[in-house]
């Protein structure tokens, strides 16, 4: 691949569902699906909004291993990234993705108790395009 961050970011950016998986107490993994990152720095870090009594929010507390995927569903594509999620319930980091409406969500704004970031870091990815992966590093 060329240019692997720009690659793999076109098809992040393009994708209105992201897959985030999470490990349950008995080690298996759980994946949902979710809107899409609010913010991405680069291939490394992506912020999804969630709920703190979520039971995802849970398990992250619990085990923090987890793998964010990308699927371009038209051209058959996808980007598997590894790493860790971080719950995060300061000010700044709610502050950082709040958008006009999520009071759908959260009825008491940008302050409620039941609103989080999950932060992602990746380590490691996987692309798969045209038949083929292709592991890299991040």
């Amino acid at each position: 691949m060329r240019d692997q961050i720009k690659t793999i970011g076109n098809l992040i950016d393009k994708q209105s569902t992201a897959f985030l998986s999470s490990v349950d107490a008995d080690g298996f993994p759980n994946t949902k699906a979710m809107l899409a990152p609010r913010l991405r720095e680069g291939l490394r870090v992506f912020y999804l909004t969630s709920n703190t009594s979520s039971m995802r929010a849970a398990q992250y507390r619990q085990n923090p291993k987890a793998c964010l995927y990308f699927c371009d569903r038209r051209f058959f594509r996808g980007v598997m990234l590894l790493g860790t999620v971080k719950v995060l319930t300061d000010a700044a980091a709610k502050e950082l993705i709040w958008r006009e409406g999520d009071t759908m969500y959260y009825p008491q704004g940008v302050t409620d108790p039941d609103y989080c970031v999950l932060r992602f870091t990746a380590h490691q990815g996987r692309y798969y395009s045209n038949f083929k992966s292709e592991d890299f590093s991040i």
